[in-house]
C-alpha cells in the first residue's frame, strides 16, 4: 500500500516505518518524534503569539482611539466610527477569552524549549543522562519527552476548558 493510499485510508502514521517492539534507535526517535514535535510546537507558538499580539495591539489601539474621537469631533460619522471600533474591541477581547492565544503561546513555546533541552542534554550526556548507559539514557529520554508532550496536551486542554467554564459560570467551581 502506498503512502497516499494509507493516508487516504485514515492512517495518521502513514509516514512512519513499521517496526517491531523496542527496535527504534535514538537517531530515529530524535528524527521522527523530537524534531517533528519541536517543529510543530515552534510553528504553533509563533502562530499563537502572532495572533495574540495582533489582537491585543488592536484592542489597546482601539480602546485608546475611541475616547479621543468622541472628545475631538461632533461630526455624525464619528459616532458610527466609534461604535464600529468599540464593537471590534469587544469582539477581539471576547475571542481571546475563548481561544486563549496567550496561554497557548506560552504552553507551546515552553514545551518546544523543554524538548530542545532534553535533546541537547541527551546528546551531551548531561543532566538526567549523565553517567547512564546508552540504552538507559535513551529510555529516559523517551520517557521524559513523552511526559512533556502529554503534559502540554493536558495543560492546553485544561486552559481551553477551565478558563472557558470559569468565565461562563461566573467563576464558581463545580465539584468533581
Amino acid at each position: 500500500m502506498s503512502d497516499s493510499d494509507q493516508q487516504a485510508n485514515g492512517n495518521p502514521w502513514y509516514y512512519l516505518p513499521k517496526r517491531r517492539f523496542s527496535t527504534i534507535t535514538p537517531e530515529e526517535y530524535i528524527d521522527e518524534r523530537i524534531t517533528q514535535f519541536r517543529g510543530w510546537y515552534d510553528s504553533k507558538a509563533l502562530n499563537a503569539k502572532k495572533t495574540y499580539m495582533i489582537m491585543r495591539s488592536s484592542t489597546v489601539i482601539g480602546g485608546a482611539i475611541v475616547p479621543v474621537l468622541i472628545n475631538i469631533s461632533t461630526e455624525p460619522w464619528v459616532k458610527y466610527l466609534t461604535s464600529i471600533i468599540s464593537l471590534l474591541v469587544v469582539i477581539l477581547v471576547s475571542l481571546e477569552s475563548v481561544y486563549h492565544y496567550r496561554e497557548q503561546w506560552k504552553n507551546y513555546r515552553s514545551t518546544e524549549q523543554l524538548l530542545a533541552k532534553e535533546y541537547f542534554n541527551f546528546v551531551a550526556g548531561e543532566g538526567q543522562y549523565r553517567g547512564l548507559d546508552e540504552k538507559v539514557a535513551f529510555l529516559t529520554l523517551v520517557e521524559r519527552i513523552e511526559n512533556a508532550i502529554e503534559s502540554e496536551n493536558a495543560s492546553t486542554l485544561n486552559v481551553m476548558t477551565t478558563l472557558s467554564e470559569t468565565k461562563t459560570d461566573g467563576g464558581a467551581r463545580k465539584p468533581v
